[in-house]
């Protein structure tokens, strides 16, 4: 009754009164609205991993699922996921409550206090994910990375790590300034202007046929793969687990309203897809928010709008091959010997050389051998198992996981009979330490300057400028949402399979790219990864033009096994900047010092094309609605890049932060002995491929696309050499 009294009377004194019987009638309702969010996020992510699961099992899955079980949280990243669902869920039900009984709209973290807040965070679990661990007790800290990279900055341990929010370079923009993504509500105007569609945004200017795609004079189709394979060293936003809403229950996959997790990608009426499924909509589920932001952030110092969590570490340390928590960089190591050895395939090789090890997954995403070969004969194979989640969706990406799992082996196998004193935990860590050095040289000597070319690397990315403690290398929202999905646009339409003579292999022919996604089988049953590596070195990338921007494998057919509809890779990016609030186009170039065009003279100049800029006006209405990755694919190349001005700002900013935030890069003083380092600079993703396959003859530039009589023998290509790591014993 007191309780009932005191919301009718002084809701807001009550609720912040120090009298202890007022505190611990307080401490009872949050305890029954904690439970109460318990109980419905437990019951929705237990509905939706019974519904993909099924659906995966009998061969059902439909491209949404796909992406879903792709982009699902695991292990510790899906424990913090749920605490966030539980704090967010809890504050939401208090709300609802008191907005009941007081009969008008109410903000509840105006009406809890930062006590009642803290209580919330620390029975959902969020608490746990806020406080600084300490790195006293942590073993060689100057000598090896920690799989979550915790306390590679000793003063902030969390910066870098796994499982943080991404950095905001400008202050998000939601539709209700906390948490809701602009166009949430279609008929709220933006900068006085309604959002376009993103399919339609789509439709219009990025369409492509796979006929009509260009190809790239001077690049091979490696710098395409290998910009997904630093990606997924970098960045992974976990989805929602759920794929129903936590308010009212519906279904994602089957309906076009706006509720939490669910913000659907609407199909436009003039679209050929809607006369097929007038009634559906892309389904599209919204990243998972980062435990205590938006509304409860700062009970933690942080943000008090929505933000989202990067499961992956911010430093180029191989984690897709290692693992970003202790737990899976365990699980991928074979411990059944003291060889420091990664596991591998215990069924199959690949003509004697090793393959990465099956997952043990209830859901078999990579069961697509009988669907695409139409074959019901044909043996099902599980999905291979890396250090990322997303290896198998290719069988490019795929060949590099496998090809570096090797590497691993190799130079453990090497540093072992160096030094037969070395224990297997030895010999693991400092073959780790290696690989990452190995791509952080790769990274900076031989790919980036093909990307945002010679004048951004002379500006920000040429001499190392040595380790600052105060420098955030945390991956920003921007760059893993927008800047670095450049290389979308430099996807093949095929996956090019090559014989010894680097021409169309006739037994295993070039799959279309929609029948490369999650098909390990092709690597077991169709000759292996040589013929794959082949097809990345000896073929060229496609080439981003304002005419030919993204082809129908991607915009109309990914993760296409059945009749359901198909995804849009272009939308996707859309709309997934859309949910992070990514502010606009004219926002980023501002941050880059570059000019904001106000209209359709403007923007043709800074485009250098009257007939894009009219027609992004024709559908932005303004060029500061201009979604940002929309803005910088469309715009024209730097000199010797592969991106315009907006995205070499962006992506040379993000690399810069993360060489000069990392206290054991390879560089720094004291990582490496001198004599390593001089080895090291002479490392070669050539000579990596030498090693670890048949492959006799390759580009000694192998980002660079030449003619095949230009290959080099890999007994002409120097060793890597590994005598600076022998270790005197006296």
């Amino acid at each position: 009754m007191r309780w009932l009294l005191c919301l009718t009377a002084s809701l807001y004194l009550c609720l912040h009164s120090h009298v202890d019987a007022e505190s611990h009638l307080s401490r009872s309702v949050i305890e029954k609205a904690v439970n109460e969010a318990k109980a419905t996020v437990d019951s929705a992510y237990e509905y939706s991993r019974r519904q993909s699961i099924e659906r995966v099992r009998r061969n059902a899955a439909n491209p949404s699922d796909v992406l879903r079980l792709l982009k699902q949280p695991v292990g510790l990243t899906r424990l913090a996921v749920r605490a966030a669902d539980y704090m967010d869920n809890a504050v939401k039900l208090i709300k609802s409550s008191l907005e009941k009984r007081q009969k008008r709209s109410i903000n509840a973290t105006d009406l809890l206090s930062e006590e009642d807040l803290q209580l919330i965070a620390d029975l959902t679990g969020c608490s746990a994910r806020s406080r600084p661990p300490s790195c006293k007790t942590i073993q060689n800290l100057d000598t090896f990375r920690t799989a979550n990279s915790i306390c590679n900055n000793r003063k902030n341990s969390r910066r870098g790590s796994s499982n943080t929010p991404f950095t905001r370079w400008l202050p998000a923009e939601y539709q209700d300034e906390i948490s809701l993504p602009k166009g949430w509500d279609p008929e709220l105007k933006i900068n006085k202007k309604i959002l376009p569609l993103v399919r339609e945004v789509s439709n219009r200017i990025l369409s492509t046929k796979n006929s009509d795609v260009e190809s790239d004079p001077l690049y091979t189709h490696l710098v395409t793969i290998f910009g997904q394979w630093t990606d997924h060293d970098l960045t992974f936003t976990p989805h929602s687990p759920v794929i129903r809403s936590f308010s009212n229950g519906i279904d994602c996959d089957k309906s076009c309203e706006r509720t939490e997790p669910c913000f659907p990608i609407e199909i436009p009426k003039e679209d050929p897809r809607f006369s097929k499924h007038p009634e559906e909509c892309i389904p599209f589920f919204r990243s998972t928010a980062a435990c205590g932001s938006g509304n409860t952030g700062h009970i933690f110092g942080a943000s008090t709008v929505r933000q989202q969590m990067n499961t992956l570490t911010a430093f180029i340390d191989v984690g897709q091959v290692y693992g970003s928590d202790h737990a899976k960089a365990r699980s991928l190591r074979n411990l059944t010997t003291d060889e420091g050895l990664l596991r591998v395939n215990t069924e199959f090789r690949d003509d004697g050389r090793e393959l990465l090890p099956f997952t043990n997954m209830g859901a078999n995403m990579c069961a697509t051998r009988t669907r695409i070969t139409n074959d019901v004969s044909v043996q099902e194979v599980p999905c291979f198992l890396a250090g990322d989640e997303r290896s198998n969706e290719n069988i490019g990406l795929t060949s590099l996981h496998t090809l570096l799992m090797r590497e691993h082996n190799r130079l453990a196998r090497a540093l072992a009979k160096l030094n037969p004193h070395w224990d297997g935990e030895r010999i693991y860590q400092e073959a780790r330490k290696i690989m990452g050095a190995y791509f952080q040289v790769i990274t900076f000597r031989d790919y980036l300057l093909h990307i945002v070319g010679p004048d951004f690397i002379a500006k920000q990315l040429s001499t190392y400028p040595g380790y600052d403690e105060d420098v955030d290398p945390s991956i920003s929202n921007v760059f893993a949402t927008a800047a670095y999905r450049f290389a979308h646009l430099m996807v093949q339409p095929f996956m090019f399979r090559l014989n010894e003579t680097y021409e169309e292999h006739s037994e295993f022919p070039s799959p279309l790219l929609h029948k490369a996604f999650f098909t390990p089988w092709r690597i077991l049953f169709e000759g292996g990864l040589d013929p794959i590596l082949r097809g990345l070195v000896g073929r060229k990338a496609k080439l981003n033009t304002q005419d030919h921007m993204m082809h129908d494998e991607l915009r109309e057919r990914l993760f296409e096994f059945s009749k359901e509809l198909a995804l849009d890779l272009a939308s996707l990016n859309m709309q997934r900047g859309r949910d992070h609030g990514l502010p606009g186009y004219n926002q980023w170039r501002k941050f880059c010092g570059l000019s904001q065009p106000q209209n359709h003279k403007q923007l043709r100049k800074v485009l250098k094309n009257r007939k894009l800029a009219r027609s992004m006006l024709d559908l932005y209405r303004t060029p500061k609605n201009i979604d940002v990755w929309m803005g910088g694919v469309a715009e024209p190349f730097v000199p010797g890049g592969r991106v315009g001005p907006l995205f070499a700002c962006l992506i040379a900013t993000q690399f810069q932060r993360i060489r000069q935030g990392d206290r054991l890069w390879w560089e720094n003083e004291g990582v490496f002995t001198e004599a390593q380092r001089e080895s090291l600079k002479q490392t070669s993703l050539s000579r990596i491929i030498c090693d670890n396959t048949g492959i006799t003859k390759v580009p000694d530039k192998p980002f660079q696309y030449m003619s095949v009589k230009s290959f080099t023998e890999c007994k002409n290509i120097p060793a890597f050499d590994l005598s600076p790591w022998q270790e005197d014993i006296e």
